[in-house]
């Protein structure tokens, strides 16, 4: 075999098909993109986060990040759950719990699970979401300014930092706020933290 024909081999047997989701929300974000007739630069201006980033999210070369989705949605003026729904073909009145969306962040030990229904138009949603025992979640801007948030601890310990006051909340604490700024999630005990998170769009 000649050392052409190896490469070739090397590199069809080390590429691996994007995940559904993935490929389904990088095409979604490429489409938002278009519709507003920005070019990678400019997205990148608007969210402040780099060409190359953006590129490989829409072309679905990586996992977006949490922290990454956020600011596009604060960029699309949509939530989490909304951009999400938006990759689905068709919303229903119920979703079984076999069938709600879940999403990873692994590098940030961050577990989510859509609970609500998809629906691009709703207002509120149900969020659980699960953190990994020293998991730190850092969102530098809100979706949409003014999202009221519940944050109801199922189970572990939580601390919710906002408008730079740090709230402990334990196993059936909840805490309500707006959240017009930064925002971070850290699991402060030794075992997972799960959680509901209750959104409401203002």
């Amino acid at each position: 075999m000649g050392r052409q024909q190896r490469l070739r081999r090397e590199a069809t047997e080390g590429s691996a098909a994007p995940d559904p989701v993935d490929a389904r929300l990088g095409a979604r974000l490429a489409e938002l993109r278009a519709e507003r007739g920005w070019s990678l630069g400019e997205l990148a201006e608007h969210s402040g986060v780099s060409r190359s980033t953006l590129s490989r999210a829409e072309r679905a070369e990586t996992s977006p990040t949490a922290a990454l989705l956020n600011r596009l949605c604060a960029v699309y003026g949509r939530t989490m759950s909304q951009l999400l729904s938006e990759v689905e073909a068709r919303p229903a009145p119920v979703v079984r719990a076999a069938g709600q969306r879940i999403w990873q962040d692994r590098a940030a030990g961050f577990v989510r699970r859509s609970v609500s229904p998809p629906h691009a138009g709703l207002r509120g949603e149900l969020v659980e979401g699960r953190l990994t025992p020293g998991a730190d979640l850092a969102y530098d801007r809100p979706p949409v300014p003014g999202l009221e948030q519940h944050i109801w601890v199922l189970d572990g310990a939580l601390e919710v930092t906002a408008e730079n006051t740090a709230h402990h909340l334990d196993t059936g604490d909840c805490l309500r706020l707006r959240v017009w700024g930064p925002t971070r999630f850290r699991c402060t005990g030794p075992k997972e933290t799960r959680y509901v998170l209750a959104v409401v769009l203002p």
